[in-house]
């Protein structure tokens, strides 16, 4: 975990100082060169790394996504990597395997940048089982090392760490062909900031490697004496397991792929009912800042102390569910009616053509109605048409008491093709009907559903509409669901922030989620958001509990100006979600120029490619030209009518991708879409998927970068501003005086392979490696 600096903390937590003591962990010879161009937060990383000694050799770090040249070279087979934090001491474990692809043995070091002094302890390094001593290298002492490898390699892969001390070790040999396993192993304080706990580990240097890395393992448990509440990662998609309020397990793992991004980890403790945490940033004092609050309630230990709550399942029978399909949404049934507990309340609404119910009211739950709704559910079969206006009127009838969590999973895979037809008509209805505030979440099963009339469904009854490809299992999505809705802690959920100064009117603005949420056992509120005025703010979270209305309180701070980008994924994560909700808006209630521009603007601003901006990867596009891309995107957006279809069908996917997005990963999330309306699906953070679709567009920090005309431009620099340049000749001394002078933030934007313009601190610099 990284200990970070810069960001008003405690003990533990600057992203951007956070020099990972894991990525020191990342001892893998690859981790040298992460400092590169890749896509990582604003941690200022320390990471390990391997550096060929031989003085006649110029050794670049490898690259997949470059001609590796005949130099010795190597690929990472495995990464493991094991953590253990303890209250605020981090226990890390490393182990990664690479292999030398070259011809010629490789005789490297290991070097491992620091924090800051004294922030690892207990640093051992074993190559293949051998124990190598590390040698402390003072700041200035390393800086030197690091500017005579960046100025004889020509490669700029270790320029951010400039500056920073380092652990040094001696030279171990690699013969051609042959595989070395590196561990390493260490302990280190972590920081802490605003109540938030923050690990960083440089998982982003592993794309220095010469091909992907066949498997990346990474675990972390939390132990705790003080109940744990948020865990969080902005990073990846992580699973979380927490067997209890004191303990919790993080896990990622991936194949065939190349991280492009450091992995971070936030956790937070809190004894009382509801656990709750703020991060803000704002990098300019001219601007409306941005702001992150997690909530998680308590781990209840007691089944009698969870609500009871009412569930109704509505699943169609029509005969397009026959074969496969039933019998898996069968198993979904199963797996609600196994998970009911005492004092729930259920039914089943069956339907194709004709309305069957299980019973003709809401049953207690109990191992009697249990037995006889499995039986109800081995008779189902399929056959007829698709009445799904009459289902959903049935099933909302039913319910009629408020003061209990009421939800209703509506499984359909067809367009309504009985009764009521319309789709005004069946949303009117439902939202007419609903007169306990249920939510509804409506599983699309393969692509001839209506996915319009799914979202318009879920958003007008507080619910989450879900997709279900062909290829996937029903019956597993829908018992995620369940999982994940099983133990309502508090519902109808309201947040309140109040500032003094700010009179009447809210602080803050443009939330996302918009509203209507409830908290659930082991589950967590990510909620982000805009404010106007920056200071002390009264936060107030009130929701029903068996049937009352309770309220937490607890203040927080929004930052009047970010000291650095250490938070800059609060900002990217707004942005990603405000681009869901534009899309959503439009998809809904139909084109608006003025949000047809702000999408524009925020998918520019940011790198975030969906199906109506994707032309921004194109290098022929030109970003400044705001008028032309609004117009291209609207006559994109017209594909929103697209209703049913797989194209309708992905279009809704990706939208609801970005709109309940967890990570700030926007290059990376939205499906992107070519000039022949083929949506491409997701991309994913794997290598071979993620270059073939955005290869023209990073996202480094707090920037995004383009690649146009053989270089890449920083998205915040203007026309004129590139008129205004400052041209730099990479390596040269002024380059690197320029990386001293801003520090190890700034660092990783000159880092590129390639010509750069970016924007650092209001001037434009033309960074050119290709000049003598």
């Amino acid at each position: 975990m990284l200990p970070l600096e810069g960001i008003e903390m405690n003990a533990c937590t600057h992203p951007a100082r956070a020099t990972n003591g894991l990525a020191s962990s990342f001892v893998l010879p690859v981790l040298i060169a992460m400092a590169l161009g890749a896509t990582f937060t604003s941690v200022s990383r320390a990471q390990g790394l391997l550096v060929v000694t031989d003085p006649a050799q110029r050794v670049r770090l490898p690259r997949p996504i470059l001609p590796q040249p005949t130099q010795p070279s190597y690929k990472i087979d495995e990464l493991s990597v094991d953590v253990r934090l303890v209250d605020q001491i981090a226990r890390v474990q490393v182990s990664q395997t690479f292999e030398n692809t070259g011809s010629s043995t490789l005789e490297a070091e290991f070097v491992f940048p620091l924090p800051y002094d004294g922030a690892v302890d207990q640093l051992t390094l074993l190559v293949d089982g051998k124990e190598y001593p590390a040698k402390l290298l003072s700041a200035d002492e390393a800086r030197k090392l690091y500017e005579e490898i960046v100025r004889k390699n020509r490669d700029p892969a270790l320029l951010e760490w400039i500056g920073t001390g380092m652990f040094r070790t001696s030279v171990f040999p690699i013969p051609a062909g042959q595989k070395r396993t590196v561990t390493l192993r260490y302990s280190q304080i972590c920081r802490t900031d605003r109540g938030l706990t923050d690990f960083v580990f440089p998982l982003s240097t592993a794309k220095y490697t010469s091909r992907p890395i066949d498997d990346v393992k990474l675990k972390v448990t939390i132990e705790s004496a003080i109940e744990i509440k948020n865990v969080y990662s902005p990073s990846y998609p992580v699973n979380i397991e927490r067997p209890d309020s004191n303990h919790a397990t993080v896990t990622y793992t991936a194949s065939k792929s190349i991280p492009r991004d450091d992995f971070r980890l936030f956790y937070a403790v809190d004894p009382g009912k509801v656990g709750t945490a703020v991060l803000s940033y704002r990098p300019t004092d001219e601007d409306e800042g941005f702001f992150l609050l997690l909530a998680s309630p308590r781990i209840e230990a007691q089944a009698a102390e969870r609500p009871a709550k009412t569930v109704v399942f509505v699943v169609d029978r029509s005969g397009s569910m026959s074969g496969e399909k039933i019998e898996q949404a069968r198993g979904a049934l199963k797996f609600v009616l196994n998970n009911l507990r005492s004092g729930d309340l259920f039914n089943i609404v069956a339907y194709d053509s004709e309305i069957e119910l299980f019973r003709p009211e809401l049953q207690k739950f109990d191992d009697e109605t249990r037995q006889a709704a499995l039986t109800f559910v081995e008779g189902l079969y399929a056959g007829g048409s698709t009445n799904i206006d009459g289902a959903l009127t049935a099933a909302l009838g039913q319910l009629v008491d408020n003061s209990r969590p009421n939800y209703v999973i509506f499984l359909t895979d067809g367009l309504p093709t009985q009764g009521e037809q319309n789709e005004a008509k069946i949303v009117a209805r439902t939202k007419e009907t609903n007169q306990v505030r249920a939510r509804i979440f409506p599983f699309g099963v393969g692509f001839d559903v209506n996915s319009r009339l799914l979202d318009k469904l879920a958003r007008v009854n507080h619910g989450q509409s879900e997709f279900v490809q062909p290829n996937e299992n029903i019956e597993d999505r829908v018992s995620r669901l369940y999982r994940r809705i099983e133990s309502p802690v508090l519902t109808d959920v309201k947040i309140e922030f109040v500032m003094d100064e700010a009179g009447n009117s809210s602080p803050v603005n443009r939330l996302y989620p918009r509203e209507n949420y409830d908290l659930f056992e082991g589950e967590q509120l990510v909620l982000v958001g805009r404010y106007r005025k920056p200071g002390n703010i009264q936060v107030t979270i009130s929701g029903q509990v068996h049937g009352a209305r309770q309220s937490y309180d607890f203040t927080a701070e929004l930052v009047e100006k970010s000291k650095d980008d250490s938070y800059a994924f609060v900002e990217k994560l707004w942005a990603m979600r405000r681009v869901g909700e534009i899309i959503d808006e439009i998809d809904l209630k139909g084109k608006n120029d003025e949000l047809v521009r702000e999408l524009v603007e925020l998918a520019t601003r940011h790198g975030i490619l969906t199906p109506y901006t994707s032309f921004l990867a194109d290098d022929s596009t030109n970003l400044h030209e705001t008028a032309a891309n609004a117009t291209r995107a609207g006559v994109a957006l017209e594909q929103l009518s697209e209703t049913n279809g797989q194209f309708g069908f992905l279009q809704r996917a990706a939208k609801s991708s970005l709109q309940n997005a967890q990570m700030a990963a926007p290059a990376a999330l939205g499906a992107v879409g070519g000039a022949d309306g083929l949506v491409r699906g997701l991309p994913s953070l794997h290598a071979d998927e993620e270059e073939s679709v955005v290869d023209n567009v990073r996202n480094l920090g707090a920037k995004s970068f383009y690649r146009r005309a053989n270089r890449w431009v920083d998205s915040t620099v203007s026309e004129e501003a590139e008129k205004n340049a400052i041209r730099l000749v990479q390596f040269s001394d002024d380059y690197f005086k320029l990386a001293d002078q801003h520090g190890r933030e700034i660092a990783r934007y000159l880092a590129f392979d390639e010509p750069v313009l970016v924007n650092i601190e209001g001037q434009t610099y033309w960074i050119d490696p290709a000049t003598p």
